[in-house]
């Protein structure tokens, strides 16, 4: 296997260093871009309201399926926040180690957490934090430092508002997609765990009689977990991450300039090392990373704010007056909520299903403590870190029109420059936050991709293999080629997981709502 690696990497890293110079890497994306085009349109078609308005139809499934879950469930990413705190500290982990199959849940054609429980003895591979810190990795990233000042601006600080919002809201579509992924989770005879979207469409709608339609809608999410991971949740990641080196480095000056593939070499290396351990490695990595990053970037955004303290009050009331009253933001009030969903919904991915993956790989016997720990996933990331990344720019005046062109790389930029405005060192710190940011992602990614992999090509070491060296090439590639069109298919395939994932939990919710009911039960026993 490693004399494959080495014969692998000798041949294809001559290739980057001459595409970067004969510029045959935006050939292919121009030609990559004109044959998936009709599909990033698709996802990404826009409906128009008014002359000035259109919005994303990928949009109305989410906020409509957020809002009724936290109608259906009662408010439970609002009263169930205590909970998953105390779930998250270990107060209630007692409870999984009584021997009762109650607490599984109740048995599914195909197989689940109680027949799992009770023919294998295995309980899942990783700790609630863990499971969390995993799914964060994936989340926490660069939606929150680049996404973040591309909508506030386009929508102005009022764009903030929304994004708090659609946070709120997107913790109950986190319950539930991660409930689920416990609840019908595969473990096999290693203790290995399989879960996410794929299986719970498949044996959940199969309980429900709809046997057919949860084959499709999961060979659909497989498929588009697949290409999300190589795009989005890994060229996208380490393409950025570059250019931000490059940048802290010298610019066209800098060592590295022109050589995105040696960057892409370490980083492959790195990634490699992780994720050849499997979840359990991934986890032990993540549970260190995100904490620690996620500490530092919120420990210097505060430092800019209280340094400012006498600008807090002025940059709430812009948020809250831009939110409703929006004076010479394009689109209006309408186009500053859209765009405040529309970067929420990219940074914590709450309704997409990606993060059941990785929280399917708890340790617990009931499916809805994890979902309870989740639903803290949009909270950290869309509350808390967009929220402090958004009053950082507020108060830095870096919220205007004339950045509102901003593509993701110039708009990681302008945060690392608001940042060095106040703390003048700072962006040194903010490139190492980032190369984190972005490894973390792609361990992470490469977990989610791997399932949806095994699910359509077997569990064989041989595909996990396979699977993981693409990957790790793909690393490579992401930091070394132009990347226009890749992206724009790659963000699309996230936003198409969505379509499978809404519709299979909406009509498992009921399912959740018993396992909601049955775990609070053992609570207060």
């Amino acid at each position: 296997m490693k004399f494959k690696i080495q014969t692998l990497l000798a041949l294809v890293l001559p290739f980057f260093s001459f595409a970067q110079d004969q510029g045959i890497d935006q050939i292919i994306d121009e030609k990559f871009g004109e044959a998936t085009g009709w599909f990033v349109n698709f996802i990404f078609y826009q409906i128009q309201f008014t002359e000035e308005i259109k919005v994303f139809w990928v949009l109305f499934p989410l906020i409509i399926g957020a809002t009724y879950f936290t109608i259906y469930f009662k408010f439970i990413n609002f009263r169930g926040i205590l909970t998953s705190i105390n779930i998250v500290r270990g107060k209630y982990d007692s409870i999984d180690h009584h021997e009762t199959m109650e607490a599984a849940g109740d048995a599914t054609p195909g197989g689940d957490s109680i027949e799992t429980i009770a023919v294998e003895g295995h309980e899942g591979e990783v700790s609630h934090f863990q499971a969390l810190t995993a799914a964060l990795s994936a989340t926490v990233g660069l939606g929150n430092i680049a996404g973040v000042a591309i909508a506030v601006s386009i929508g102005g600080a009022g764009a903030t508002f929304w994004m708090i919002v659609a946070g709120l809201l997107g913790m109950a579509s986190k319950f539930v997609e991660c409930t689920l992924g416990v609840k019908y989770r595969d473990i096999d005879e290693h203790g290995v765990v399989y879960g996410g979207p794929m299986y719970y469409l498949t044996k959940g709608l199969k309980s429900k009689g709809l046997e057919k339609l949860g084959k499709i809608l999961a060979v659909l999410f497989a498929i588009f977990v697949i290409g999300g991971s190589f795009g989005g949740g890994n060229m996208f990641q380490v393409n950025q991450a570059f250019q931000l080196v490059e940048n802290i480095t010298g610019g066209e000056a800098s060592v590295l300039h022109g050589k995105g593939w040696l960057f892409g070499v370490i980083m492959a290396a790195l990634v490699g090392v992780v994720i050849i351990g499997g979840i359990k490695k991934i986890a032990k990595v993540t549970d260190k990373i995100v904490p620690f990053m996620v500490v530092i970037y919120v420990t210097a955004s505060l430092f800019v704010i209280f340094t400012n303290i006498n600008m807090i009050g002025d940059a709430f009331g812009q948020i809250f007056d831009g939110a409703f009253s929006p004076e010479g933001v394009a689109g209006g009030a309408i186009g500053v909520l859209v765009q405040g969903f529309r970067r929420a919904a990219f940074s914590n991915e709450a309704g997409i299903g990606s993060a059941s993956i990785a929280h399917s790989a708890v340790k617990t016997k009931y499916a809805a403590s994890e979902g309870m720990v989740a639903l803290l996933e949009p909270f950290i990331d869309t509350v808390v870190v967009c929220t402090m990344t958004a009053l950082v720019l507020i108060i830095t005046g870096n919220v205007n029109a004339a950045n509102a062109s901003l593509n993701d790389a110039q708009a990681i930029l302008l945060t690392s420059g608001a940042f060095e405005s106040a703390i003048s060192w700072f962006p040194y710190v903010l490139t190492i936050a980032v190369v984190l940011f972005a490894f973390s992602t792609m361990i992470s990614w490469s977990y989610y991709g791997f399932q949806g992999w095994a699910y359509l090509f077997g569990r064989s070491k041989k595909m996990e293999y396979t699977y993981k060296i693409i990957f790790c090439l793909f690393v490579i590639v992401g930091s070394a080629a132009s990347l226009g069109s890749v992206i724009g298919f790659s963000d699309a395939m996230i936003f198409a997981m969505m379509v499978p994932n809404m519709i299979g939990i909406v009509i498992l919710a009921p399912k959740v709502k018993k396992e909601l009911d049955r775990y609070l039960s053992a609570i207060r026993k």
